[in-house]
């Protein structure tokens, strides 16, 4: 038998760890699911159709995945019971993909279907209320669509996501205790100190600065007007796939390292 990767193995742990928790694995799946139909049906009445998509995609993916990625792993929360996980006859490997599975995999998929099946109801009823013989009929209709996961905002989200599930996994690791609030308070400091390093420089360079935005423009005043300074294409496109996509391929390989190295 392989030491390392057996697929009924796997196959048993991760059937075992679904099962052996269902309060935190799909009752919390559920009241996250919950809670985005809420924002999705008070934000629309609030803020507008458009809005409340791209609000309940956001909070839904991002924050859904990043409040179960802080669940997966917290056997470590107890030395007893982390000690038990560890000696599971499985490899690391396996242990460590199960949680990787659940929060980076399989919940993503399922709230995007919930989250396609709410959009499309919701936005099914509101063509239905619409009165056909109205003169703004075609106009009011053609304004609410279906969101798209083909989309640009939802192109902006899905690194964002990759990184918040690769941050949390690592720092449950590294917190034994209250990871949750621990990671979410790191994140904030990392995009605070970001920014205010990235004003730092660009006040540096170009004096007094309106705003700056990491890895994309600089608006400086000009007169009583304003200017916009932008990085040149490629370097931007190649500084947002090694922020996208690079940074949390390494935070994924460095949550999988500091689980090897877990020890009671």
């Amino acid at each position: 038998m392989n030491n390392t990767f057996n697929l009924r193995r796997f196959g048993l742990l991760f059937k075992k760890t679904l099962l052996e928790r269902p309060v935190q694995m799909f009752g919390f799946t559920a009241l996250i699911l919950a809670f985005i139909f809420i924002v999705y049906a008070l934000a629309k009445t609030l803020i507008g159709f458009n809005a409340s998509q791209n609000l309940a995609f956001i909070w839904g993916l991002i924050g859904g995945s990043f409040f179960l990625a802080s669940f997966v792993f917290n056997y470590f929360a107890s030395n007893a019971i982390g000690s038990s996980y560890l000696t599971l006859p499985a490899s690391q490997l396996e242990k460590w993909l199960c949680g990787v599975l659940i929060a980076a995999v399989l919940y993503p998929i399922i709230f995007m279907t919930f989250y396609r099946l709410m959009d499309a109801s919701f936005v099914y009823l509101f063509h239905k209320s619409l009165d056909p013989a109205g003169p703004f009929y075609k106009q009011q209709y053609q304004s609410v669509n279906i969101f798209s996961f083909n989309g640009i905002i939802a192109w902006k989200v899905y690194p964002m996501y990759l990184f918040a599930v690769a941050a949390m996994l690592v720092g449950s690791l590294y917190f034994n205790k209250v990871a949750l609030i621990k990671v979410s308070l790191a994140i904030c400091c990392l995009i605070i100190g970001s920014y205010l390093l990235n004003w730092g420089f660009a006040k540096m360079f170009f004096g007094p600065v309106n705003d700056a935005t990491i890895f994309y423009n600089v608006t400086i005043p000009v007169g009583k007007e304003e200017g916009s300074i932008m990085l040149p294409e490629k370097i931007s496109g190649f500084a947002f796939n090694i922020v996208s996509y690079v940074f949390p391929a390494i935070l994924f390989v460095t949550s999988l390292i500091r689980f090897r190295e877990k020890e009671f």
